[in-house]
């Protein structure tokens, strides 16, 4: 081959290259991934699917979706097990007291830093919301503890049954950036004297509370996100209760787990859904679950209560 042939078929497979890789250059259009992007989970950007310690939250207009639950890439939907996460303790001055007795029940959220934290963010009308129950799922009750300045929070706590139980700190703790980080700590408390658990109610769609009937209609599901209705009408066919906005919403929703107590975040759509409390559940496993819907009427706080069977 000659001199010239040999130039121009080297100069021909250069030109031939760069057009190669400007066209590549367009084809991506500069949009490709970096390293450490992750593509969001669930339906959306705005409503992905995250774990409740990481604020699990699901915008209006959420359809139902999967989650990975318990047992999948290692989000946690249940939280309230343990006394410690993302660097926060729930620390008890009490870890018992007698049965019917009215008492104090103190406590403090202690970060990494071995000192009580003092910054919370407030959610849902409250700075932290405090949740007790019996290991039977019994005995459920939702407080409002104050705090002190230098980190103590303390609410009158009243017990009549005998038996262990699970308290629930439930906050959002605000970092010194300002952002908020929710979690929730769990911990035991006890009540001495002769136990004698209450066996777990069987799963119906109605419950009875206070001169209200409230039917529960859905189809709850491990590890997939489901929307559940709450209609609360007068007992005696009367019609349907006008409901009052309890701390910043039309009810607030209770979930926890049998066995390892797990407790389940549950949010409800801002606006009541033909004239339904509406809520997204994320159940994170098959088992037994008992659920405890908060509501409003006439200033008076009633709470209706529902066994959940997950196969």
């Amino acid at each position: 081959m000659s001199n010239a042939h040999l130039a121009m078929l080297v100069g021909g497979l250069v030109v031939a290259l760069l057009a190669g890789f400007g066209l590549a250059r367009i084809g991506t259009n500069g949009d490709e991934p970096a390293g450490n992007a992750r593509p969001a989970s669930g339906p959306t950007a705005s409503g992905r699917a995250v774990s409740a310690s990481d604020g699990h939250q699901h915008p209006a207009g959420t359809g139902p979706h999967s989650h990975p639950g318990d047992g999948g890439t290692g989000e946690t939907l249940a939280t309230g097990t343990t006394v410690s996460a993302g660097g926060y303790t729930l620390q008890p001055l009490e870890r018992s007291q007698p049965k019917g007795v009215r008492a104090d029940y103190r406590f403090r959220i202690v970060g990494t830093d071995r000192q009580p934290a003092t910054r919370f963010t407030v959610v849902h009308d409250k700075p932290l919301h405090l949740i007790v129950v019996g290991r039977d799922l019994g005995g459920y009750q939702h407080l409002h503890p104050t705090m002190a300045p230098d980190g103590t929070w303390s609410v009158p706590l009243t017990l009549s049954r005998p038996g262990g139980y699970r308290v629930y700190a439930d906050f959002s703790v605000t970092a010194a950036d300002g952002t908020a980080r929710p979690l929730v700590l769990g911990v035991d408390h006890d009540v001495p004297g002769a136990y004698a658990p209450a066996p777990l109610p069987p799963a119906r769609p109605t419950a009875t509370a206070g001169p209200f009937e409230v039917t529960m209609t859905g189809t709850p599901t491990a590890a997939v996100t489901a929307p559940m209705h709450f209609q609360v009408n007068r007992a005696g066919g009367a019609g349907p209760a006008a409901l009052e906005r309890y701390l910043g919403a039309y009810g607030h929703l209770v979930v926890v787990r049998e066995g390892d107590l797990g407790y389940v975040h549950v949010h409800p759509e801002p606006e009541l859904v033909d004239g339904q409390v509406k809520f997204w559940l994320t159940a994170p496993s098959a088992g037994r679950y008992r659920a405890f819907f908060d509501f409003q009427v006439g200033g008076q706080v009633h709470t209706a209560e529902y066994t959940i069977n997950l196969p």
